[in-house]
């Protein structure tokens, strides 16, 4: 079952690594199935060397359904966020460097440039640690992405969501640039200048017609 979901999630764990959103094994994708479940990544394995068979299905109560690999550890988490927000169709978690970093010394990643408005509707605030392979990963996002699509888990990563996986990639990538940007304009002036609150509605509100239409 769900042979094209399986290849789309394989697409995007291979574009993470194209990204540099994550390195070797790092990270996970993840996405909502209907009633049957989601479909995880397996724990460990080299998107490099991935092939569809090995992303497993598993039931929101934690039963693997279908797969023979490991889910991910931090399966867990993600079923906690699928099961706390139905909105939420797609996860992808990264171990991504720019953020990451940015959330070591900061609270929130502020919304300084369009693409982060587009993408994550707006500054992304940094969540306290918790441990990888722990439901509490899963309860922190919840807890604070707010009406965000992305938050920073602190000391450890990104956790984006969306109502489809491009959505959630988006976030990543946009967010990860974002962050780039912002770590070089610190280093030449710490007053960076963030958007108002209108500002980015108005770029929120374009990034909603951006694409082609079918």
């Amino acid at each position: 079952m769900y042979e094209s979901e399986r290849k789309e999630i394989l697409e995007t764990a291979r574009a993470l690594d194209r990204y540099e959103l994550i390195a070797l094994s790092g990270g996970n994708v993840s996405m909502r199935v209907g009633k049957d479940g989601i479909l995880v990544t397996p724990s460990g394995m080299l998107y490099t060397t991935m092939v569809p068979e090995d992303i497993l299905l598993v039931s929101l109560a934690g039963e693997i359904k279908e797969g023979s690999r490991r889910a991910s550890v931090d399966t867990g988490a993600l079923r906690y966020i699928y099961d706390h927000m139905p909105e939420v169709n797609a996860i992808i978690h990264t171990h991504q460097p720019y953020a990451t970093a940015l959330g070591l010394v900061m609270d929130r990643i502020p919304c300084n440039v369009t693409t982060l408005a587009n993408a994550t509707r707006g500054s992304v605030v940094v969540a306290p640690y918790t441990s990888a392979a722990s439901v509490e990963m899963g309860v922190a996002a919840v807890n604070y992405l707010g009406d965000k699509l992305a938050v920073v888990l602190r000391n450890h990563g990104v956790i984006a969501i969306g109502k489809s996986l491009r959505q959630a990639l988006y976030s990543c990538v946009y967010l990860e640039e974002a962050a780039k940007t912002q770590a070089i304009a610190y280093c030449i002036d710490k007053n960076v200048r963030e958007l108002t609150d209108a500002q980015v509605a108005r770029a929120v509100e374009v990034f909603e017609d951006y694409g082609q239409k079918s």
